[in-house]
């Protein structure tokens, strides 16, 4: 089984590389874009049956610092 994972910083958190890929976007001449936000994807290799609840707790052990960051479970 797979799952996909999705963290991005949580709105009110500062992102500097995403506001680096801002700056360089516009640099490099493309117009009109007011904002990047980056995030991660974190692909996993489960066993079958693996629940959802255990890849939860993967996300606040692990995956993601559930101080700054919000995740989305994605099973595929």
């Amino acid at each position: 089984m797979k799952a996909r994972v999705h963290v991005m910083l949580k709105n009110g958190v500062l992102d500097p590389q995403g506001e680096a890929v801002r700056h360089a976007l516009g640099s490099l001449g493309f117009d009109g874009v007011e904002g990047v936000r980056q995030g991660k994807v974190i692909e996993l290799d489960l066993a079958d049956g693996t629940s959802e609840a255990t890849i939860g707790e993967m996300c606040e052990k692990l995956l993601a610092n559930t101080v700054i960051e919000s995740y989305r479970v994605e099973v595929l």
